[in-house]
């Protein structure tokens, strides 16, 4: 654990006290520690300002001046302008204050400032403006180079960085590693502009470093300590099940069979993470996995996030088991009842959604688990099932292509395999950005295709229309298209507030092709598999995430057809127009997932509470990727070498782990 000292409240660090304790609770800084490793977002260089008379307009500059005038303005709609005239021994310039009025009580002049903003004209004044961002009066304690951090309401500039150096003064000298010592002073109180990557690198590499050292010892303990049940391959079995399938596995497909049957055969728990994009075959080897697990004796559980995912597993699985008599069980809380619990043993393969996770679900001998779509689970949730069987055999799998930073971040200790070929015969998504203007363009291309056979998709992002959200409602929406656009047609409608029984009935009949235009929201984002339909609009198309669209879109494309996504929306963000020129350029996965990786960041892609997403103090995963793959090779090599030093160093410094890990609520480690 860390030096008693540094697990000191903040609230006892002289200046804080209770209410301040409070403000810096919201900033995740509870300890004397968090606030040593509270690192500025950026730093200030004020080692050479400008002179007035040299900034131009668009700059973002900081500024030195003395107040010559403050003019106050208040506008009809109550709004507040603060002009304050900085005067250097060159030139003039207007700093000006939005919305601060108090400010004219605080500023006189004489004073000097510091100020920091965007440099505009003023065509009113014929002055040139800057827009500030950030201020401080220059009392003469000058900082060559000023450390700019997160605030928080009730938290400023100056208070900050005083109980900082207060914290420095007390407590540094208890960090026990020298070079992090320098590395933290560097941070907070840089002499050079040149020192501060170096110093930040340094931190964030030891974090990575014990993080990734964490994840391989779990993941060494999982193969030498805890004993599994060795599965026999019957090849002959194996070969007549691929044999009745009616495509022929890809090469992708077999290297990673390749390296599932290595798990099952070498006695140790499989913990294997199973990537690969959508439409690219994984079902078809959870079912080879299942198969395996029965013909040792075991039974299967298959966990699905979502009724309509698990009710197609059952479909596609009882269908390619056919032939083998299996028995295979569908359970969903619109299936489960005290019969079906008790029949559960007596099951081969049990298919379904959280009610497989209940307690009163009882398995005969649980000997693989297979849970679809698992950035959808939280961690407790996967152990729950796990802890069903003894040291069963685990293999997750996600269509959700995952960046590999973030991989080696949220799965370091599984193995993982990739399939990164589709099927022969699949033809690429075309994918275009209609804006309003085009959309009747765009229906009457839909008309057409349907008029072929072919049939489609339209996605909502709500139920029924919203005050508060100008967005196109499903249920809405569906009338609109049925009544005015589309009435020649069938049009369905499938959400999420309707009961089980009625979203089974009309994916049956759009299975069937009895529907030929689907209107959805979100609910069909994964798993559905319907080969004819070979369009899609997603309305609002700058509301949803990267990954998101991807897998919406990965609902058409999947047979020999030509597919078409049509982007409809009004991208008014730079952010959002990035997003849908990602998903007009590629259909790759791994590329969207590292577009939106750098867009949205990791947390908001999978959520940090679910996905048990850690939350580093220093390293941050996207600029740091080489980082955590040099600090993963360190971590293996020290375990190699000398397994002992290793455990002594993750136990001395594992608090570090815990840290990114203790607003989580589950630690991967005990």
């Amino acid at each position: 654990m860390a030096e008693k000292e540094l697990q000191t409240p903040v609230q006892f660090v002289k200046g804080v006290g209770p209410k301040l304790a409070n403000v810096f609770a919201r900033l995740g800084v509870r300890t004397v520690e968090d606030l040593l490793y509270y690192v500025p977002r950026e730093w200030e260089d004020r080692t050479s300002l400008p002179p007035i008379v040299r900034l131009r307009q668009a700059d973002l500059a900081v500024v030195r001046g003395e107040i010559s005038r403050v003019e106050h303005q208040q506008t009809r709609g109550r709004f507040s302008i603060l002009k304050v005239y900085l005067t250097d021994k060159t030139a003039t310039i207007q700093a000006v204050f939005f919305n601060q009025p108090f400010l004219q009580r605080i500023f006189r002049r004489g004073m000097t400032l510091i100020v920091s903003g965007r440099v505009e004209f003023s065509k009113y004044d014929g002055l040139l403006q800057l827009l500030t961002r950030d201020y401080e009066i220059d009392t003469g304690e000058v900082l060559k180079i000023v450390p700019k951090y997160s605030l928080t309401e009730g938290l400023y500039p100056k208070k900050l960085r005083s109980v900082i150096k207060t914290v420095m003064e007390k407590y540094l000298s208890e960090v026990r590693d020298e070079r992090a010592r320098v590395a933290i002073k560097t941070l907070h109180q840089p002499e050079k502009i040149t020192e501060i990557e170096p110093a930040r690198a340094y931190l964030a590499y030891s974090e990575l470093f014990i993080f990734q050292l964490g994840l391989l010892l779990h993941r060494q303990q999982l193969k030498t300590e805890l004993r599994g049940r060795v599965f026999k391959i019957e090849e002959t079995a194996v070969a007549e099940f691929c044999q009745q399938l009616p495509f022929k596995l890809t090469g992708a497909q077999e290297r990673v069979l390749a390296d599932i049957y290595n798990d099952l055969k070498e006695g140790r728990p499989m913990n294997r993470l199973l990537q690969g994009d959508v439409g690219s075959g994984k079902t078809v080897i959870a079912a080879l996995a299942a198969f395996i697990a029965v013909r040792n004796g075991c039974q299967a559980a298959i966990l699905a996030p979502t009724e309509i995912l698990a009710n197609q597993h059952y479909a596609k699985l009882t269908e390619l088991f056919a032939p083998f008599k299996l028995k295979i069980e569908l359970l969903t809380g619109a299936t489960v009842t005290d019969e079906l619990r008790a029949a559960i043993p007596e099951q081969d393969i049990i298919i379904g959604t959280h009610a497989l996770i209940e307690t009163k679900i009882k398995f005969r001998d649980l000997g693989l688990v297979v849970i679809d779509e698992q950035h959808r689970f939280g961690v407790h949730q996967r152990s729950a099932l796990t802890r069903k069987g003894v040291a069963p055999h685990l293999l997750v799998m996600t269509a959700t292509p995952i960046p590999r930073s973030l991989a080696l971040t949220l799965y370091g200790d599984l193995d993982r395999s990739v399939i990164d070929e589709l099927p022969p015969g699949r033809v690429p998504i075309r994918s275009y950005y209609v804006p309003e203007g085009k959309r009747a363009g765009a229906n009457d291309f839909i008309r057409e295709k349907l008029r072929a056979g072919r049939q489609a998709y339209v996605v909502c992002p709500l139920v029924e229309e919203s005050d508060e959200l100008d967005l196109k409602a499903a249920s809405d929406e569906a009338d609109r298209l049925q009544k005015d656009i589309f009435p020649e047609f069938r049009v369905g409608l499938l959400h999420g507030r309707m009961k089980s029984e009625d979203k089974a009935k009309v994916m049956k009949k759009f299975l069937e092709g009895k529907i030929q235009l689907l209107v959805s929201t979100t609910v069909i984002e994964v798993g559905i598999d319907v080969a004819n339909a070979t369009l899609m609009v997603i309305e609002h198309a700058e509301r949803f995430g990267l990954s998101q669209l991807h897998q919406l879109r990965g609902r058409i494309g999947r047979g020999s057809e030509e597919s078409y996504c049509f982007l409809v929306g009004n991208p008014k963000t730079v952010e959002a127009r990035a997003r849908l020129k990602a998903m007009i350029e590629t259909t790759d996965g791994f590329a969207i997932a590292e577009a939106d990786l750098r867009l949205r960041g990791p947390g908001e892609m999978f959520g940090a509470r679910q996905s048990g997403l850690p939350n580093f103090r220093v390293a941050d995963i996207i600029r740091d990727e080489q980082l955590l793959t040099q600090a993963r090779a360190a971590a293996l090599e020290l375990i190699e070498e000398d397994p002992k030093s290793a455990r002594d160093r993750w136990e001395s410094q594992r608090y570090l782990f815990e840290n990114a890990q203790k607003r989580l609520g589950d630690p991967a480690l005990n």
